[in-house]
């Protein structure tokens, strides 16, 4: 009987936690997007103080699934993932001082829009279904590992069915962003970062002081752990390779944040370019040092399941989850870590939703060229058919029994990212124009050589195995692509170009 009325209060506990940041997620939300308007769902007006933006940005780049799985995936691969994390501040520095400008220049709601200028109507629409594919299947893959958990810890006690709760999750992300979009976005991340550091730091702390530790045990412990080796320079076939994987963060984050509509929109808020430019540095230098926390958090999970003699999960992204909710801390424990998982978790769904709400009606529907009112209703129905695809996403994934993890993610984002990155850059570093109508081709055939590629790289290339640079070759595979179709009259005036300069020598 104890231990059930100690279960009943944890659940009940736990409930009252969701329903109490709801509340001040709505309100936030309702404030914050108060008339807002067509302008102020889609880049909140222009408006936007960078250092709000900055600070909201650092929980933007925190998923449900990070929050989850970062602190097990030390026990596999150390402190390598902060190899990937200084790649993605050198390709923060790229977005803000190539990308950022480039899009403040020509006024963009939609960043795929510089396609349609680039090339044309067949690249533009080929720019933002990739970008839909891959976000509505990356933000599902997401929600839907919180679902999961959610389940497990809420609705499961209750003997309500999952179809219920991914009804509630998704009604609960479109209900907080239908009125404002980035507007509301912009606030409702700020509470979210702050949450989700607050969470980190104090498992971190009442975890520490279980093990008895000071803070310079705490430090000692952490640094003198096989689990914390940062930098692996020994084996160029292996995963966690540095070059592999700074290079390859170098090239994710322009791909998903630079070229990608949902975290851009946010960026596009901003007053000015050179605003912009100051969030994007300085959420992309804190961005290591939240992802370090979580890191750390990992190895003091490990230490503690090893002292007290608890056998790991068979899966790493169980590990958090089990022991912050298993009774072995405090209740606050337990709590915080609720409040880290809903905040990470419902403001990344939240703006994807946006994002691919603006991509639609934009890019695909080419609203924004009527009038306000149709505009407004037409955006409006979008929402609602964008929240009803990712809750059907969501519920597939389940009937699949696929629990993806962070390593699945990027793999996804290297498919879908990769000829959208190569568009990208055959459009900047080049003058070429190419024969628009082929470009959906290439962009379907670079995916398709890069699988396979991927799956027999170790019999090909001597036993190496492809990571996350797998969206730099995809992007290199578009790049040589449109290489190939090159417009006659292009290669013409270079000939003669050449021509005329060795004549005049």
């Amino acid at each position: 009987k104890a231990i059930r009325r100690q279960r009943q209060m944890c659940i009940r506990d736990r409930s009252i936690t969701i329903i109490a940041y709801f509340m001040i997620l709505f309100a936030i939300s309702y404030i914050a997007g108060h008339k807002a308007d067509n302008e102020g769902f889609f880049v909140g007006n222009r408006k936007s103080a960078w250092y709000i933006v900055a600070f909201a940005m650092i929980g933007s780049t925190i998923s449900g699934v990070t929050f989850v799985s970062v602190p097990g995936m030390v026990q596999a691969s150390g402190f390598s993932y902060l190899q990937m994390v200084l790649g993605f501040i050198v390709g923060q520095f790229i977005i803000a001082f190539i990308l950022v400008p480039l899009f403040y220049r020509m006024n963009l709601v939609s960043i795929y829009e510089y396609l349609e200028n680039r090339f044309g109507a067949s690249s533009y629409k080929t720019g933002a279904w990739f970008f839909f594919i891959s976000k509505m299947l990356g933000a599902a893959v997401r929600l839907f590992l919180v679902c999961l958990t959610l389940q497990l810890l809420i609705f499961e006690p209750f003997h309500i069915p999952f179809i219920i709760n991914v009804i509630l999750t998704v009604l609960i992300v479109w209900l907080y962003t239908f009125r404002g979009g980035v507007k509301s976005l912009i606030w409702t991340d700020v509470l979210k970062t702050f949450c989700l550091v607050v969470s980190v730091v104090l498992c971190i702390y009442y975890i520490a002081s279980s093990l008895h530790l000071n803070f310079s045990g705490l430090v000692s412990t952490i640094s003198d752990s096989d689990l914390s080796k940062m930098f692996f320079f020994d084996d160029v076939n292996d995963k966690r390779y540095f070059f592999k994987q700074f290079l390859a963060g170098v090239f994710t984050v322009i791909a998903m944040n630079g070229l990608d509509q949902d975290m851009m929109q946010r960026n596009l808020s901003c007053k000015n370019f050179r605003d912009s430019q100051k969030n994007m540095i300085t959420s992309g230098i804190s961005q290591f040092f939240v992802i370090l926390l979580f890191l750390m958090l990992g190895v003091l999970l490990y230490t503690f399941t090893a002292r007290q003699g608890i056998e790991n999960p068979g899966k790493s992204d169980e590990l958090f989850p089990m022991i912050a909710t298993g009774n072995y801390f405090p209740g606050i424990v337990g709590i915080l870590f609720i409040i880290g998982l809903i905040a990470s978790a419902y403001s990344a769904a939240g703006s994807a939703l946006t994002a691919l709400t603006t991509s639609f009606t934009v890019d695909i529907l080419n609203a924004h060229k009527k009038d306000e009112a149709a505009l407004s209703k037409i955006r409006k129905h979008v929402h609602i058919g964008m929240a009803f695809v990712m809750g059907i996403v969501i519920f597939v994934f389940n009937l699949l029994n696929n629990t993806s993890v962070i390593d699945a993610i990027y793999t996804l984002a290297s498919y879908t990212y990769g000829p959208i990155l190569g568009l990208f850059a055959f459009g900047i570093f080049t003058k070429k124009q190419v024969y628009d109508k082929y470009i959906p081709l290439v962009a379907i055939a670079s995916p398709i050589l890069c699988y396979i590629l991927q799956r027999n790289s170790e019999a090909w290339l001597n036993g190496y195995q492809i990571s996350y640079e797998l969206l730099i070759i995809n992007a290199l595979f578009t790049f040589l692509g449109l290489c190939l179709f090159i417009k006659r009259q292009d290669k013409e005036t270079s000939y003669t170009t050449h021509t005329t300069k060795q004549k005049v020598k």
